[in-house]
């Protein structure tokens, strides 16, 4: 049922009216309720929603997709045309390279797009895919999740809840590591990258690379911190994502 927003679509809070909407996308084996406090944080500035990718908390049940194409596909069939509020979207590691994917999809459908992609803690959509994890045994898998944070080391060390989370982990690391964006490919949506100025997995030069791939205005910006900074720095991201949303409505819709 691609189709059905319900499905693929967490709303976390309606926020003010007239306001922006912020659509969330989350990095591998992370599920749409990453972005509660995110979304809280931002109650007054933005109705805030998270994609809940298939095989994870209430989706448990369906296959995981291990193709960045095909989820953005989907996702792209859900989201057209964009809702009547001025949308932004925000993508953390593998949820950057989904969003811009989405948005190439939209811009070909026609109509409306994002009037700002924020693309947080991911190289540029052309970097060489790199990374073998999704080959690896179950250890290999714990290994690279615990050593970018992000995950309570409780929750990898329970057996059972370690075989809810492992499966769906895999199948976004075998899409995130074979992915590659098309020759030349770019958005008009403006981007705004955010990454960590201690990420292994995306320094700020590799993150700077972003700016091939918009015809539209681009912006980087680096916090402290490593590849989950925007958690340690929860603040500052909120007040840098406040900024451009409100700036992103003046200007006018992409």
């Amino acid at each position: 049922m691609t189709g059905d927003p319900s499905r693929w679509i967490r709303r976390f809070q309606l926020g003010p009216g007239g306001g922006s909407r912020l659509v969330c996308f989350p990095h591998a084996g992370g599920a749409a309720s990453f972005y509660v406090p995110f979304a809280r944080a931002l109650a007054g500035v933005a109705e805030v929603g998270g994609v809940q990718y298939p095989g994870r908390q209430d989706r448990r049940a369906e296959p995981p997709v291990t193709s960045i194409g095909a989820l953005a596909d989907q996702i792209a069939a859900v989201l057209h045309p964009l809702p009547d509020r001025p949308t932004a979207f925000f993508g953390h590691s593998m949820g950057a390279v989904v969003a811009f994917e989405v948005i190439r999809r939209l811009e070909a459908r026609g109509g409306p797009v994002p009037f700002l992609l924020f693309a947080s803690g991911r190289r540029a959509p052309s970097a060489r895919p790199t990374g073998s994890v999704h080959r690896g045994d179950d250890a290999a898998l714990v290994a690279e999740i615990t050593s970018l944070g992000g995950t309570d080391p409780r929750v990898l060390a329970d057996p059972e809840l370690r075989s809810i989370i492992l499966p769906p982990t895999r199948a976004d690391y075998r899409a995130i590591e074979t992915y590659q964006a098309e020759p030349g490919a770019t958005i008009s949506t403006p981007v705004t990258a955010l990454v960590g100025d201690a990420d292994r997995a995306a320094t700020p030069v590799e993150a700077a690379g972003w700016k091939d791939h918009t015809t539209g205005a681009f912006d980087l910006r680096v916090f402290p911190g490593g590849h989950f900074y925007l958690v340690d720095r929860q603040a500052e991201v909120v007040d840098a994502v406040t900024a451009g949303l409100r700036a992103g409505i003046t200007a006018g819709p992409a």
